[in-house]
């Protein structure tokens, strides 16, 4: 996964509380293959009943959302979605839990602020630097933002967990070589 330090360009607002998984990427989409990308279904449904929707894929690297965002299905998709359609952080008064943590284990940095689209929403452009911890607007005021440190650890070093898993690597080698020989495969 990409490692996330710095994060500067405009944002969408999507200020409307519980968008959820299936909003994010309708269900039917699911049955295509990953490989292909979610890009082209990211918030399919909405954009096509709303003209005006103010997100389109690769438009922009940041996204501003009402609470509980992501809720709904545990539906990784989502996250598949959103991070192939270029979005690389979304800050909200608040997520849903399986899909922050599915955002964790992918590369996208999720940002629980209280008061975020009231506070951000007039602005068009965010620059996020994830080892300090902050938000700063195009006018100089920064905002501070906490999160989990494992998790931070994981998105500032590029750690999925397949890759937190190989930085043990020598220790399980070392591990396996000491089993008696009835243990290993």
């Amino acid at each position: 996964m990409t490692p996330f330090t710095t994060l500067s360009g405009p944002i969408a607002l999507l200020d409307r509380p519980n968008i959820d998984t299936d909003q994010i990427i309708p269900a039917r989409f699911l049955r295509k293959p990953r490989s292909a990308g979610y890009d082209n279904f990211l918030f399919a449904d909405l954009r096509t009943r709303e003209n005006a929707f103010p997100l389109r894929p690769h438009t922009v690297p940041i996204v501003v959302a009402g609470a509980n965002f992501g809720c709904g299905s545990s539906r990784e998709g989502a996250v598949y979605a959103l991070v192939d359609g270029g979005i690389r952080c979304v800050i909200a008064p608040s997520f849903g839990d399986i899909f922050a943590g599915n955002a964790g284990k992918n590369g996208l940095l999720t940002i629980v602020l209280p008061d975020a689209p009231a506070r951000l929403g007039d602005a068009t452009h965010l620059a996020i630097d994830l080892p300090a911890q902050t938000i700063t607007l195009p006018d100089g005021t920064v905002i501070a933002f906490a999160i989990d440190a494992f998790r931070k650890r994981c998105l500032v070093e590029g750690l999925d967990d397949i890759g937190l898993t190989l930085v043990h690597a020598d220790a399980l080698a070392a591990h396996e070589s000491n089993l008696p020989a009835w243990a290993t495969p």
